[in-house]
């Protein structure tokens, strides 16, 4: 079961003039939550997953849930008003005590609210792209955080098969190719995901083109080596400048191993 844990500060390989207020990050414990509450998260997983193209966003379930837990909150009765019956002032202090002892229950210690990060899909495949071709993925990923990965990519994959550049957006060559990309770096079989990652290729290949930034899309499938480099528009120059050793610099097939 995952925790968000908050820094405390004692980060010896971090640098901060604030003392690291305001990180945040995802913890996976084997042993945490009782089988009830891991029931309850596997629920709200499903859920998600279920409604996902009418709800997009997470709405930060998991740490709604973990807070709720840690900080217990005073329920307060709710008052329903009927048609026609009068506001009281009473009635405005209990809803706006209501709401208040609510929001408390989602605060960190150190004063801020945590949040997901949600809606670019454009900078997750680039750490999963960069740690694979520098041989790192398993390292800096382990299997837990590999496999929450290709979840939130399966959950925000587009009904015709592609992605966009955020959560909302419609399908771009772009989108697609590096979240196709970064699922099969993490592992998944070209009939994986339940035929999700057949519907992508199938989106890519009848979209053969380039929508948003030109080499880009055909670029990154060339670094999975399912597209021929020859195929792709010229490269700009400063990627020359990369280390000889990475498979996107255009020496890569010349130079001599290291």
């Amino acid at each position: 079961m995952w925790k968000l844990k908050l820094s405390q500060g004692e980060e010896p390989w971090l640098a901060s003039m604030n003392n690291h207020m305001g990180r945040q990050y995802w913890e996976f414990d084997p042993n945490l939550g009782s089988p009830g509450e891991r029931a309850q998260v596997e629920k709200a997983r499903n859920q998600f997953t279920k409604h996902r193209f009418q709800a997009k966003q997470s709405c930060d379930l998991l740490t709604r849930f973990q807070f709720g837990r840690e900080n217990l909150e005073t329920i307060i009765k709710v008052k329903y008003l009927k048609m026609g019956e009068q506001v009281t002032e009473e009635i405005v202090k209990m809803t706006l005590t209501r709401a208040l002892r609510f929001y408390s229950t989602l605060q960190a210690p150190d004063g801020f609210w945590p949040a997901d990060y949600g809606g670019p899909l454009f900078l997750l495949p680039g750490l999963v792209i960069g740690l694979f071709v520098t041989g790192d993925l398993d390292i800096v990923l382990p299997s837990e955080h590999q496999r929450e990965i290709r979840r939130y990519l399966y959950n925000h994959q587009n009904k015709d098969g592609g992605w966009g550049l955020h959560i909302e957006g419609e399908s771009t060559m772009f989108g697609t190719a590096l979240s196709y990309v970064s699922l099969r770096l993490l592992g998944e079989r070209k009939d994986g995901g339940d035929g999700a990652i057949a519907k992508a290729r199938k989106w890519i290949l009848d979209h053969g083109g380039i929508t948003f930034i030109p080499s880009w899309g055909k670029m990154w499938l060339s670094v999975l080596g399912i597209y021929e480099w020859s195929g792709n528009n010229p490269l700009l120059p400063e990627f020359w400048l990369l280390p000889y050793f990475l498979p996107i610099h255009p020496g890569y097939l010349y130079c001599p191993s290291t």
